[in-house]
């Protein structure tokens, strides 16, 4: 079902002179909306559209959205279920903002967000995305902050391509760019069902500019028991597609080739790492555990060491830790580079 089947008063022309697009997919996550809708009416520029986008989810998103229908700056789209990357482009395409804004479905912006942003590109021209701070609050062991070091290689609020690369400058998900350059790198990817964001990313990045990071908490970022991404395996999957593809857009002589070739053999090597503690976790604890010491530079620390003295006299242990392991680490864990994180972080 498309805008033309809602009832009349969900069918509106988008204001005028929004300056900012703000589209909200909202799969899975109807008894949240209210909240992150009622996050964007707190904004202190007014001057937004928004579009709701319900594609195919199992829950009452209509339900949901329809006591906001009658702001005319927002309007609902219904559409089939092709992944969230599909539900962003169509949603953007449905909007005419010459900026736009992503805000999931179950996120909040606080109220200086769009003001925030909308200055920041408008006033550059060279920003190929604006993002922020955010604070991780819900199915977390300690509610935490996005960035919680200075960003990128620079003056820690410019961020250049390899910055983004190599997530030395981290962008939160509640991002901003231009509709001229969403158009110009073809939208979100819809064959990737991980690192979809992160792919966009680097594809406004090779656009030329830099990426623009205002250093205070705008949003609030929720993770949810059960969310996507959960799996490090999956992300890594993705962000390997994402650097090939970036190595195929740049020159030979790119000097951020070299980083790319870099960050693909540290990617595929932190995901043999993580087949061989799926091996363990489904029980092959002898296969997985000789898999787990022939990978053993991807991780240090002295809890790995303990780790694998307990293992090697007390084989049994290894898979009720990394099962703990897996649950503590996945998405809206410390949000540090998942091609790094694996000699970092201990279990």
């Amino acid at each position: 079902m498309s805008e033309a089947h809602l009832p009349v008063r969900a069918r509106k022309r988008a204001p005028e002179h929004a300056r900012v697009a703000v589209i909200v997919p909202a799969y899975g996550v109807a008894h949240l909306l209210q909240e992150a809708l009622a996050s964007l009416q707190a904004q202190t520029m007014p001057d937004w559209e928004c579009v709701v986008i319900d594609d195919g989810a199992p829950d009452d998103v209509a339900g949901a959205v329809e006591p906001f229908l009658a702001d005319p700056r927002i309007r609902f789209l219904v559409t089939g279920n092709h992944g969230v990357s599909a539900a962003r482009n169509t949603a953007i395409r449905a909007s005419q903002a010459p900026l736009v804004a992503l805000l999931d479905g179950d996120d909040l912006y606080r109220p200086r967000y769009l003001e925030t942003m909308c200055e920041a590109l408008e006033g550059d021209e060279n920003v190929r995305l604006g993002t922020c701070n955010a604070r991780i609050f819900g199915a977390v062991p300690r509610e935490h902050y996005c960035v919680e070091r200075k960003q990128g290689t620079g003056d820690g609020v410019h961020g250049s391509l390899s910055d983004v690369l190599d997530r030395s400058f981290n962008v939160y998900i509640g991002t901003t760019f231009r509709r001229a350059d969403f158009e110009r790198v073809g939208g979100f990817d819809e064959s990737m069902a991980q690192s979809e964001d992160f792919d966009f990313w680097v594809r406004l990045m090779l656009l030329g500019g830099y990426a623009f990071y205002a250093g205070e908490v705008l949003g609030e970022y929720r993770v949810r028991a059960g969310s996507a991404s959960a799996h490090a395996g999956r992300m890594l999957l993705g962000n390997i597609k994402a650097y090939e593809k970036a190595q195929a857009a740049l020159p030979e002589e790119a000097t951020e080739q070299e980083l790319l070739e870099r960050l693909i053999a540290s990617s595929r090597s932190a995901l043999d790492f993580e087949h061989a503690i799926d091996r363990v976790i489904d029980g092959d604890t002898a296969g997985g555990l000789d898999h787990l010491r022939a990978a053993r530079a991807q991780v240090g620390g002295l809890v790995w060491d303990v780790s694998f003295a307990m293992w090697r006299l007390v084989p049994a242990l290894a898979r009720p830790m990394l099962r703990w392991r897996r649950r503590a680490h996945s998405r809206g864990g410390e949000q540090a580079s998942l091609v790094t994180r694996f000699a970092e972080v201990e279990i």
